[in-house]
């Protein structure tokens, strides 16, 4: 579900008015409910925007790579409605709100990227939630995994390696599920996996 970067010289210019700032795997830089007035631009490595309840149970809502940016809704003031974590060792800029503020007073096709970003997002939330209320756990692996794919060499590659974990919480699912309905797809000779990575042999079945 990421949104395809702004223009990237918009991104750098941000950028560079930033602190950058490495983090290990695992690190959460935004909690849901706290307040800040910073954004962060990624610059290496990968982190997963997720909400989690007092139980533990989480929900991925998002994976952000290299030119993508979160936390702009600071500029509104409210709380932040969803929490950040790295995935892997990454490297940020992080620029404060006021700079923020001044860089799309000083550049007003910035805001338009900005703008459309917002909406990206919220067009791929929507779709999230119609996946999560019309498709069921087989449906919404299966988007997930063509949505992810990159055609590379004539055969599509999700490109991400994620986990039977990870898989569950971008779909809602139990890891177990998951597990049960890739192990089914392989021994359909649907996907295969090669160097960690899932390879979508033929196309997959509506149904399961």
């Amino acid at each position: 579900m990421a949104d395809a970067p702004a223009p990237s010289s918009y991104v750098e210019a941000l950028a560079a008015r930033g602190m950058v700032r490495s983090y290990a795997k695992h690190t959460v830089l935004v909690q849901e409910g706290d307040r800040s007035n910073q954004i962060y631009i990624v610059l290496e490595g990968r982190l997963k925007v997720y909400l989690a309840d007092s139980e533990g149970r989480e929900i991925i809502v998002d994976v952000l790579g290299p030119g993508q940016y979160f936390g702009e809704m600071a500029l509104e003031g409210d709380p932040r409605s969803a929490s950040v974590m790295t995935l892997e060792p990454s490297r940020l800029s992080v620029v404060e709100r006021d700079t923020f503020k001044d860089f799309l007073a000083a550049n007003p096709d910035a805001a338009y990227a900005l703008a459309v970003t917002l909406i990206r997002r919220a067009r791929n939330l929507t779709r999230a939630v119609g996946d999560l209320a019309l498709l069921d756990v087989y449906g919404r692996v299966a988007r997930l995994l063509l949505d992810s794919a990159r055609e590379e060499n004539g055969q599509l590659v999700v490109a991400e390696r994620m986990s039977q974990q990870e898989i569950g919480r971008r779909v809602g699912a139990s890891r177990e599920m998951v597990w049960r309905i890739l192990d089914d797809l392989r021994q359909g000779e649907y996907i295969a996996m090669e160097q960690g990575r899932i390879v979508i042999r033929q196309p997959l079945p509506k149904r399961w």
